[in-house]
């Protein structure tokens, strides 16, 4: 079975950053992605869904301090569901995405110019799987070309 979710969106909201009674900082932010398609008519129309994402940890600092509204980021995670009980005590049920990696992609909305998180290192969770890892850079010979 596979549970994984990547998107690339806005950020709707700057980020906020909380901490569990134990100490451990969490991380929320929404994210908007949108496309186009035609209507019947064959007019251009968009669409936009909003996607509720979690961070935890070290990622969750990282967040807290890079991200902010309007900023392209690319998010990877699982989707999960969780049930709670809000103010009349009413049972609610929210999905929303658990983030392993997060990287700004430039800057937020209406910046111009470089942002420091635009140089920092793709940010990973310290649980997350590393499937995306690459081999160590060695030199390539032309005894390593396939043709």
């Amino acid at each position: 079975m596979v549970n994984k979710v990547i998107l690339i969106g806005r950020l709707g909201r700057d980020p906020e950053m909380r901490y569990t009674t134990s100490g451990t900082p969490v991380c929320n932010f929404s994210l908007a992605t949108d496309e186009g398609f035609r209507d019947k008519t064959g007019e251009m129309q968009r669409r936009t869904e909003w996607h509720n994402i979690v961070v935890w940890a070290k990622l969750a600092e990282f967040c807290s301090q890079y991200l902010s509204k309007g900023r392209q980021t690319y998010v990877r995670g699982e989707l999960r569901s969780r049930n709670w009980e809000d103010r009349e005590g009413k049972k609610r049920t929210t999905v929303e995405i658990v983030a392993f990696e997060v990287v700004p992609l430039g800057p937020k909305a209406g910046e111009a110019g470089e942002h420091p998180a635009r140089a920092a290192a793709p940010a990973r969770a310290a649980s997350a799987p590393d499937d995306f890892s690459e081999p160590a850079s060695q030199e390539i010979t032309d005894d390593d070309i396939p043709f």
